[in-house]
């Protein structure tokens, strides 16, 4: 009796609205759409004079800020299609929300109330807080649900929420600084008395951070949402709500410190706005220290099961190292060389954070596949990468210390009771002598006293290695939680 199958042999193809291309294009032209909708209503109300001096400068805080979102994803640096979308939402569909949202519930409450200003008091200290806080969340929301790879942790939150404010703030400030254009214009105000002055130094010199500030509170929240156990259903909902509740707050405070008095909008700048800004400043930098601490702590198993370099967790854990290995490689081998030294550095902290969430019980069912999706591609980038980080670890090594007279054997110190010998120091690229150290010559392709290999090491298109066919068996983690005392997969 034939008897089916236990799976399909062919499985079944994904319908067309699931599809990457259909998905994309949609999310392209929805964005697409708002940008333009946008650039009418805000020409609008600012005519084009005044939105050209707006645009030009609301421009001027954005490549500081998103340097300085870049410069906290260093350490694991998401694709930038992330930060383009992020910054797109930002500057077209949730300022478009914005705009019809706030406009809609100011008439609203106008006509209901028979008050028009007391109809624009509520309108900025309470709706605009809720509705520009939920737009901006939205597109942290998309990045969470559907780029989950790349939203690990707490920095992962605050760059995508910090990028989708400087977007948010870049569309708001030309509409801003536009109509304070206007204004001049019809008054002959001009120069530092002007309008467009005053409101260029509060929004751009004074509180560019602010819109960023407000929404990384979500991201934060969504961060420590990333980093919970899949069990803990209930706070992987609770922690991204409490961040936006807290990012409205915020938000409300700063809009209605007007009526808080003369100096009421001093006083809650340096009182609570500065306070929080150096806050979470510290917090995120610390953040980042600790993921530099995680590269360290966990690459050391895959050294130990053959798969990087002895000085490759010491080196990969600081960005200075990261730094002078991609310069190396560029000023030896071009952009292409450091372009891969760049993918190696990234690569291998994802690795680093995925054997943690593994160990903390945090991996989810594709642990062991996405372990080897990333020890794939370290392999494939070795040869680019490894004499590089070689050079980075020598020339970030501490220096070797002298014995002194009477302690201790000549080339160790075990007078002091450490009983290291100078071969220690080998993978690091030092190798024993008798008076000191001699660095080890660099890896070919490199080098400066090797003979010109056969074929050039590197070439201007350069293209991975085809991954080894007697390694493309290698085994994986037995198990999607790995304990410390699990085996690594062997380097073939």
């Amino acid at each position: 009796m034939a008897t089916c199958p236990p799976y399909p042999t062919n499985p079944p193809r994904p319908h067309w609205w699931q599809r990457g291309w259909v998905r994309y294009g949609a999310l392209t032209t929805l964005l697409a759409i708002s940008g333009l909708v946008i650039l009418a209503l805000v020409r609008e109300q600012t005519g084009t004079q005044g939105f050209l001096v707006g645009l030009g400068l609301a421009v001027l805080p954005v490549p500081l800020l998103m340097a300085a979102f870049r410069w906290l994803d260093r350490v694991e640096p998401g694709p930038w299609r992330n930060l383009v979308f992020c910054f797109a939402w930002g500057a077209c569909a949730a300022a478009l929300i914005a705009i019809i949202a706030n406009s809609f519930a100011t008439r609203w409450i106008a006509t209901a109330t028979a008050d028009p200003a007391g109809a624009d008091t509520l309108g900025a200290t309470v709706i605009a807080p809720v509705v520009e806080e939920s737009a901006k969340a939205a597109a942290v929301l998309l990045v969470f649900l559907f780029r989950r790879r790349d939203f690990t942790g707490i920095v992962d939150g605050v760059v995508t929420a910090g990028v989708t404010a400087t977007g948010f703030a870049f569309t708001e400030n030309i509409l801003y600084l536009g109509n304070a254009f206007g204004t001049d214009q019809l008054t002959g105000d001009s120069g530092f008395a002007s309008v467009t002055a005053a409101t260029f130094f509060v929004r751009v010199v004074m509180s560019p951070f602010a819109h960023p500030l407000f929404t990384v509170l979500t991201g934060i929240g969504f961060g420590i949402a990333a980093l919970s156990t899949g069990r803990h259903h209930l706070r992987r909902a609770l922690l991204p709500l409490a961040g936006l509740l807290l990012a409205m707050g915020m938000h409300a405070l700063w809009n209605g410190s007007a009526a808080f008095g003369e100096y009421g909008f001093l006083a809650v700048y340096g009182a609570f706005m500065v306070p929080c800004f150096g806050l979470l400043t510290w917090l995120v930098i610390w953040t980042r220290q600790r993921e530099l601490r995680t590269v360290r702590e966990e690459l050391p198993a895959y050294v130990m099961a053959g798969w990087l370099a002895p000085a490759e967790p010491h080196t990969l854990a600081s960005m200075h190292a990261r730094r002078l290995a991609r310069q190396y490689a560029r000023r030896h081998a071009g952009k292409q060389a450091a372009r891969a030294v760049a993918q190696y550095e990234a690569y291998a902290t994802s690795l680093a954070f995925l054997r943690q969430r593994g160990r903390k019980g945090r991996a989810g069912p594709d642990f062991a596949v996405r372990e080897r999706e990333l020890l794939d591609a370290l392999w494939h980038r070795r040869d680019v990468a490894r004499p590089a980080l070689d050079h980075a670890a020598r020339a970030t090594a501490p220096p070797p210390v002298a014995p002194w007279p009477g302690y201790g054997t000549p080339g160790s110190h075990a007078g002091y009771g450490y009983g290291y010998a100078a071969a220690a120091y080998a993978g690091y690229g030092y190798a024993a002598r008798p008076g000191g150290f001699a660095p080890v010559a660099p890896y070919g392709g490199y080098g400066h006293g090797h003979p010109a290999p056969a074929a050039p090491a590197f070439t201007p298109a350069w293209v991975p290695a085809p991954f080894p066919a007697h390694a493309r068996s290698r085994p994986a983690y037995p198990s999607a939680h790995p304990a410390p005392h699990q085996p690594l997969p062997r380097r073939p």
